[in-house]
């Protein structure tokens, strides 16, 4: 069922939204402060491409650089991604069969505010990055 609505996810919404995060990325990787800001979004954007069967896990780890990172990230990219998660959501949620994907786009949402701190994991051991 995953490779289903992964194959239905890439047509619909999936590889569009994967676009907007390479082409955050690549502009991000211009500075060389903006690298890890550009690595963020490329490593959000395959897991925007594929997302069923993966999901997003809380570093512990994680310290205050990553707070503030995302206070940046937020500024410079992530609420118009997350803008354009919203759209996609509701565009999505018109149809029966897309209900299911709309509700996959929201739960990007806060991915797309906050990458850093955040790694992707297999569904079937969501605790492996903490």
């Amino acid at each position: 069922m995953k490779t289903i609505l992964n194959i239905i996810w890439l047509i619909f919404s999936g590889f569009w939204l994967f676009l907007g995060y390479l082409a955050a990325g690549v502009v991000l990787c211009v500075t060389i402060i903006g690298i890890p800001f550009g690595i963020a979004s490329f490593r959000i954007g395959r897991y925007a491409l594929w997302p069923f069967g993966w999901s997003a896990a809380e570093r512990r780890s994680a310290g205050a650089a990553s707070l503030v990172g995302n206070v940046l990230w937020l500024v410079l990219a992530g609420w118009w991604l997350a803008l354009a998660h919203v759209l996609t959501g509701l565009a999505l949620c018109v149809t029966v069969i897309g209900i299911p994907l709309g509700i996959a786009n929201f739960k990007l949402i806060p991915v797309s505010l906050t990458p850093l701190g955040r790694e992707i994991v297999p569904t079937d051991r969501p605790f492996a990055a903490r």
